[in-house]
Formats: structure tokens, C-alpha cells, sequence
């Protein structure tokens, strides 16, 4: 099963009233659960190495607490499950910092799931205010990544 099929079944258990949905292929098996914020959440009971190193990574660090952020701010979202990196490569500066001036469509950063690098690209025009995880850690679904003043 690949990333992409991973993200159409998320997408189909969104859009449904399922509470909870479990797949099996061979030896992957993947738990997709709605929490009570209905938000989705994965939860592989058996999977490839890489998918529980993030996985465990994500569930043995602690949950930042929500700020709110001021309401001229536009938060860019993470889409998916991954580690998120501010460069390409260790020795490339990062895509943006704080403060940078960026346009719809730049890209922000990579986000790295199942082994392929996602480029997370700014939805909106602006001025980064903040960057809200550091690079290399392990993001969520819908985690906030940047605060963007438009």
C-alpha cells in the first residue's frame, strides 16, 4: 500500500460517518480512528519500519499547547503524517525563516512520509511570524507548521 492510497482511504473515512476503519494488506495493517475533535488519526499496528519510527516518534512527543493564534494570522497546516524538514538536503539553507516575504505557491518545507519528500508549499502570500516545529521532528495531521501574516 503506498502513500497515496493511504491518503484516499483518509479522505474516504472523512467524508464518511465511519468511526473507525481497519486495513489489511499482507503484512501492513493500519487502524484509521476519528477522535472526538473529529479529526483523523493513524494508528498502524503493524507496519514498515520507517512508518512506526514516525509513529512512535509522534506518540512519545508531547503535545505542544494550542496557542491561539491572532486572528490576522494564517496558519500553514500540515497535510499528512511525517518528519518535517526546514531544507533538501542538511547543508541547503532553509526554504524560509522568520520574517521572510513569500508568495502563494513557495515552498515552506519538505514533509517526509513512507520515504517520499513532500513539498509543502504556502497557501497564501505574506510575511513568516513564526515556525512552529523544529527540523527533523515529527509532525501530525493538520499540525500548525508556520504562522504566516498575510
Amino acid at each position: 500500500m503506498d502513500f497515496n492510497e493511504i491518503k484516499q482511504l483518509i479522505d474516504i473515512v472523512n467524508s464518511s460517518d465511519l468511526q473507525e476503519t481497519i486495513i489489511e494488506e499482507g503484512e501492513f495493517k493500519i487502524t484509521l480512528k476519528r477522535s472526538s475533535a473529529a479529526q483523523l488519526t493513524l494508528a498502524p499496528v503493524t507496519a514498515a519500519p520507517a512508518l512506526q519510527a514516525v509513529t512512535q516518534a509522534s506518540q512519545a512527543a508531547p503535545s505542544p499547547a494550542k496557542a491561539e493564534p491572532a486572528s490576522d494570522l494564517v496558519e500553514s497546516r500540515s497535510p499528512i503524517v511525517g518528519t518535517f524538514y526546514q531544507s533538501s538536503s542538511p547543508d541547503s539553507p532553509p526554504f524560509v525563516a522568520i520574517n521572510d516575504t513569500i508568495k502563494k505557491g513557495d515552498v515552506l518545507c519538505i514533509i517526509e512520509a513512507m520515504k517520499l519528500m513532500n513539498e509543502i508549499e504556502a497557501e497564501v502570500s505574506g510575511t513568516i511570524v513564526e515556525i512552529l516545529v523544529e527540523n527533523g521532528q515529527a509532525v501530525e495531521y493538520d499540525q500548525p507548521l508556520f504562522r504566516i501574516k498575510p
